[in-house]
């Protein structure tokens, strides 16, 4: 009688095999997903926390700025994790003979990277939604995506006991009072407008922030507007017991962050510039990559499989080393592929695609090679 219970033990074993494999993946993933968080967050974590504290922000905001920035990190940090994650996988299997073993009863290195093949799947498509929001290849800095997110309650700082500048051709100086923070005298040269120039004087100001009209004004009290004309005989001197000076928001630091232009929109500039506009060529190079980069997730996990085995005794720490490297490369492959696309030598599609196409092709020789010996 033909033993029918074989084809479902087979099955389990390698539904078993497959859970064993996939938890290997887990702890390296997040243990270095945690540690490129850390490295790349904690510099500009420092600065944004002094930035805001240093304008009376509390922890609730620091917190919120932190929960906006974090998936920019996180689209950056998950690949790098995915190829470690299976680098580091699979070059423990093959340190401890385990692979020798699951090659012994005919499973072959492709079936062996199954597991593989759905934890990059889950990387990328976790990537693809996060870049989708936090979009890393704009060039829009973290201090001002932090204070754009803040506008409602911060105000303008002002150092005490130095000249500052908030806006171009606006010098305010406040005296090193120590009666509170918005409350001491103050002076102000405003040459915004260079036929009006204007020096203030007051005895007290207080900060308010109006995000409704876009503008943070400066509530002065018991001062004197000294105007500087062109025409020396024309001086003028006015005492006021109050006034507001408005400064518009988008002179300053907190300026609204400007949205992305559209592919339409790029594609319509291209067309008028008969595709020789190089910032219109590199904006439309962006649009492609906010696939390309997450694509790259799935082709790193696989790239990790045949990588970790010719690399088995690099051990954990040579896993991370070697997996960083190969992200070096690939960073280094995307920046010629913006410059190829600005010098107009390949077209925007080209230069955001082809790191990802001869990683794979890497990825397909080695998978071949490995899978022969």
């Amino acid at each position: 009688m033909p033993d029918s219970g074989w084809p479902v033990t087979e099955a389990l074993l390698r539904k078993i095999l497959d859970q064993y494999i996939f938890a290997e993946l887990l702890p390296p993933f997040f243990i270095s997903l945690a540690a490129l968080c850390f490295v790349m967050l904690t510099k500009e974590l420092l600065r944004l926390v002094e930035l805001l504290v240093s304008k009376g922000i509390g922890l609730i905001a620091v917190i919120k700025v932190f929960l906006h920035l974090l998936p920019s990190f996180l689209v950056l940090t998950l690949p790098i994790a995915g190829i470690i994650a299976s680098i580091t996988a699979f070059s423990r299997l093959s340190y401890d003979k385990e692979l020798v073993a699951m090659r012994a009863v005919g499973l072959s290195l492709l079936r062996l990277s199954r597991p593989v093949l759905v934890f990059s799947c889950l990387v990328f498509g976790l990537t693809l939604v996060l870049s989708q929001w936090g979009q890393p290849w704009t060039s829009v800095s973290l201090k001002k995506l932090a204070l754009n997110l803040l506008r409602e309650e911060l105000t303008l700082a002002l150092d005490k006991g130095v000249f500052n500048e908030p806006v171009p051709h606006m010098v305010i100086f406040v005296s090193d009072s120590r009666q509170g923070d918005d409350v001491g005298s103050i002076f102000i040269s405003d040459e915004r407008n260079a036929a009006e120039a204007r020096v203030i004087v007051a005895a007290q100001y207080t900060m308010l922030n109006d995000p409704g009209s876009n503008q943070i004004w400066i509530q002065l009290l018991n001062g004197t507007i000294h105007t500087k004309p062109n025409d020396i005989e024309q001086y003028q001197k006015v005492a006021f017991s109050g006034y507001n000076l408005p400064i518009p928001l988008d002179q300053t630091q907190y300026a609204s962050l400007e949205d992305r232009p559209s592919l339409a929109s790029v594609l319509e500039q291209l067309d008028r510039s008969n595709w020789q506009d190089t910032a219109a060529l590199r904006r439309l190079m962006e649009h492609y990559k906010d696939l390309a980069f997450p694509t790259a997730a799935l082709v790193f996990g696989m790239l990790g499989v045949p990588v970790g085995i010719v690399s088995k005794r690099s051990g954990r720490m040579g896993g991370f080393a070697v997996g960083v490297m190969i992200i070096i490369v690939y960073y280094v492959m995307n920046i010629l592929g913006e410059f190829f696309v600005t010098t107009l030598v390949l077209p925007p599609f080209a230069g955001a695609w082809l790191p990802n196409a001869l990683f794979l092709a890497i990825t397909i020789v080695l998978f071949y090679r490995v899978s022969q010996r």
